[in-house]
Order: structure tokens, then sequence, then C-alpha cells
């Protein structure tokens, strides 16, 4: 199987966009991602567009939409889109293109522009819950999300504190990137905990903010990554799983399907021993206890133990 690397990349601004389209935030971040590796869409042999959902934009065939704006124009393109995990998948679903032997090149655009969906975006959510079951109680992301987090909080006796180090540490990191919404370099445990209780214990600066923005990559085949690149990144390992979609059979302490899909990418790459091999980490975190919670998953660190290796620094970066 031909090894796939990752040759450029472009990422906008994450802010509030009024004035741009969402096909305008795709191709700035694209045009970023190929001008990185100087190579233009004569170069790219197929597109995969990763996108919220349609209602965010209130637009339906979002990919159709987004197909000009994410470079796709006479070539091959399939839209990802699934769920919170669209930009990683987005990246696997490309991988997979090139390591098939069919293209040499990969664009792969992740787009997401909530702010046009008003009220607000969690309206857009009401949709994705099951019409019998679920949707009488009029639930949205936020509850879900509080449910899970009382969970994890309560099977191992964790405080709030222990949780809103995360958001402290991110924020901080956070000041020093470009592209970064709400960086903070003075932000403190307490700000958190005396931020605005949105669905106990979930409070306002446990949670990622709306936003808008766009990111791209460059993905290509060994030989074609040797001539573009001396600093090629290899994609070496790529798992994916997914739970139930009914709440009320998950264990909602733990991801187990994050689990799954790490130990098929650990596979894939050979690393047997995940915490001595693996030095930078970048998890999924729409919420801070999801960090915490995708490390444990990640077998990065034991149930219910991550809050306290977060606090003595354990994930803390370099200086």
């Amino acid at each position: 199987m031909p090894r796939v690397a990752v040759v450029g990349a472009g990422m906008t601004k994450f802010v509030r966009r009024a004035q741009e389209t969402a096909k305008e935030l795709a191709w700035e971040a694209a045009s970023m991602a190929l001008e990185s590796c100087e190579m233009t869409l004569d170069d790219i042999d197929c597109v995969v567009m990763g996108t919220a959902p349609d209602a965010f934009d209130a637009i339906h065939m979002k990919a159709e939409y987004l197909s000009d704006g994410a470079g796709a124009w006479g070539k091959p393109y399939i839209r990802c889109y699934v769920g919170g995990g669209t930009g990683v998948f987005s990246v696997i679903q490309g991988w997979y293109h090139v390591a098939s032997g069919v293209f040499d090149t990969c664009l792969v655009v992740c787009e997401e522009k909530m702010s046009s969906c008003q009220p607000h975006p969690q309206g857009a959510f009401l949709t994705i819950f099951d019409h019998t079951t679920e949707r009488p109680l009029g639930p949205n992301l936020l509850w879900i999300f509080a449910l899970e987090m009382n969970a994890y909080m309560s099977r191992y006796g964790l405080r709030k504190e222990d949780i809103a180090y995360v958001a402290v540490k991110n924020k901080r990191n956070a000041a020093d990137h470009p592209c970064a919404l709400l960086g903070d370099p003075n932000i403190t445990v307490e700000d958190v905990l005396n931020s605005e209780v949105l669905a106990w214990p979930v409070q306002r600066l446990d949670v990622s903010p709306i936003s808008d923005g766009a990111v791209a990559i460059v993905l290509a085949a060994e030989h074609v990554a040797r001539r573009v690149t001396d600093k090629p990144v290899w994609i070496e390992g790529v798992g994916w799983s997914l739970d139930t979609t009914y709440w009320t059979n998950r264990d909602l302490s733990y991801p187990v399907y994050v689990e799954e899909a790490a130990r098929m990418a650990y596979k894939m790459a050979g690393i047997k021993e995940p915490r001595k091999e693996i030095h930078i980490v970048e998890p999924y975190d729409p919420f801070d206890y999801k960090e915490l919670h995708h490390l444990e998953g990640l077998l990065l660190a034991d149930k219910g133990k991550a809050p306290e290796d977060a606090a003595r620094g354990r994930f803390d970066r370099d200086k």
C-alpha cells in the first residue's frame, strides 16, 4: 500500500465572519494549502470536502454548493460528514483515496460556518435526534454533553476544578496561535468556575464558542511527496469507530469508541506503548471534559485519571 504524507496545509482565522460565505472560507483555506507546497489545482487528482450540517448555512446539498470553493470542478469529489468527527474522518477519507493507489494527490478541505444559523446553531441539531424516543424531549447538544460530563465526574469522583484546568490550559495555549478565537494568557480556573451555567455541570467557558472558519491539507503519495517537500508528514495509522446512537445504551463515563479507533490506528502504525511512543496529541475537545475523556480513550491515561495527570502538568506543552 502506498505511503501517504501531508505536504501542504492552510487555516483561516476562526471568528464570526459575516462578510465571507462558506464557499469563500473553503477557498481561502484551500488556496493557502496549495500555496504552502507550491502546487496548483492542476496537480490535485481528487477532493474531499468535510462540512457541517446543511442547516448551518440553510443550503441543502451543501457539498454541491461548496464544490467550487473547494476547487473540485472537473475532479472526483466527495463530501464527508460524521458530526463532530468530520475534521478527522475527512483526512482519513482523503488518505484512503491516495493509499488505495487510485490517486496520487488529494485536497482535503473542511469548513464550518455556525454564525449564520439563527437564532442559535443548537437549533440545527434538533433534527439529529430520534423522532420517537428523543426529539419530543426537545434535546440539544449542551444538555446531552452535560449528561456525559456529569456521568464522568460522578463515576470517578471528579470536581469541576479538575476539569476547568483543561479550559485554562487550552485558552492559554491559544494566545500564541494566530488563528485561534479565544486566546487568553491570563485566564484562571476561577474564571471558568464563575462563568454562566448553561446546563449543569457545563458552564460557558467549558465550551468551545460559535465560530466560522476552514482548514485544508494536501495529501500525496510517496513519490509525489518527496518531490514536493523535503519534510513530508507521513500518516502512519488511521482508525475510526462508532458507538450506539442511543444515549441510554452508552457508557457515558468512558468513550469506548475512541479506544476502538485508537487501537486500530496504533496497530496500523506499529505503536505498542502509546504513552511512551507518542509525543504530541491534539484530541478533539468541544467541551473541556471531552479532552480528558478522549485522552483516556486514546489509552494515554488510565480511566478517571486524566484530570490528575493534567493537574500535574503531564499534558502541558514544553516551555
